[in-house]
């Protein structure tokens, strides 16, 4: 690539970010080379909606005519994610001789999002790159030691369960046993053991966590880096410190307000609600850790004597 390539492909992520948040106002925009991701909340039986997505989109492919690009209207998908499951949004976006209808699923960084949340597709598409990863290491597996195989393992089949997996966070034991499942059979292989190896030793040789430690250490890890203010900023909209109205014991220990259920139960995943549960469970030691290296240190060893236990 160019200098001159480089600036312009610099220059259509500013401007298209820019044409995006206008008409998202305050809310999540996220814009890059090849991708343009805007989230707005919209309101039931609202008759504007499709008209202001299809603005937005409209002011985005002005743009890049004017300055010789193209915007690929065949990659473009809507999805919608309703408070409520039972409620369906039937609208289509019109731009140009294209029609866009929502989607039951999309892409996005690497990532499957379903219309529900449920992370259905994303658990099987990576279980199922695990599964293959797995199969080629098992057969030069004869010609490695324990430790390079525990390295090959650890780049291609656990750094793909660790991908992102705060999104899994409060996800019932049945949906993510399939990652489990993966993890186990990776520990087994490792060690070169039968398929029906008890694994919890074999986690604690390896010092790997179980999935959903990992998942909890990940959400924790992000929940004490927005308190520290070294956490993007849109964390903080998303998690409050607990401050007692009167001078209380607990104004000394780093809690975080849990949100009240009067919502729907599925906003009882969210990581607005789950984060903080998880947060006030810790020790106050760990939540008042001086530093992240210190924090990650202490909060693992937690997980490990609550998870891994012979």
């Amino acid at each position: 690539m160019t200098s001159g390539e480089g600036v312009t492909m610099k220059l259509m992520d500013e401007v298209a970010g820019i044409v995006a948040a206008r008409h998202c106002k305050t809310n999540i925009v996220t814009a890059s080379v090849d991708a343009i991701n805007f989230h707005r909340k919209i309101k039931k039986d609202d008759p504007t909606v499709a008209a202001r997505v299809s603005s937005c989109l409209a002011d985005i492919s002005t743009w890049m005519k004017e300055h010789h690009l193209q915007l690929n209207l065949a990659k473009t998908e809507l999805l919608v994610l309703p408070a409520n499951p039972s409620l369906q949004h039937d609208f289509t976006i019109q731009l140009e001789s294209s029609l866009i209808t929502p989607s039951r699923s999309v892409r996005n960084l690497g990532v499957t999002f379903d219309d529900q949340l449920t992370f259905t597709d994303h658990i099987s598409k990576t279980a199922r790159s695990c599964r293959f990863a797995l199969h080629n290491i098992r057969k030069i597996r004869p010609f490695l030691t324990e430790h390079a195989t525990q390295l090959i393992v650890q780049a291609l089949v656990i750094s793909r369960l660790d991908y992102c997996n705060a999104l899994l966070a409060g996800l019932p034991a049945c949906a993510t046993k399939p990652l489990q499942m993966i993890q186990n059979a990776a520990a087994r292989l490792v060690f070169n053991e039968p398929k029906r190896a008890h694994v919890t030793p074999l986690f604690i040789s390896l010092h790997w966590l179980p999935l959903a430690a990992r998942i909890k250490f990940k959400a924790l890890t992000l929940a004490y880096r927005t308190i520290t203010g070294s956490a993007p900023s849109y964390f903080h909209s998303l998690l409050r410190v607990y401050i007692p109205t009167r001078h209380l014991r607990s104004v000394n220990e780093r809690r975080l307000v849990v949100p009240s259920q009067k919502a729907t139960k599925s906003l009882s995943r969210t990581f607005s609600f789950t984060v903080p549960c998880w947060w006030n469970a810790l020790p106050t030691l760990i939540r008042n850790a001086e530093s992240l290296t210190t924090f990650k240190r202490q909060l693992k060893t937690n997980l490990f004597r609550e998870h891994l236990t012979l």
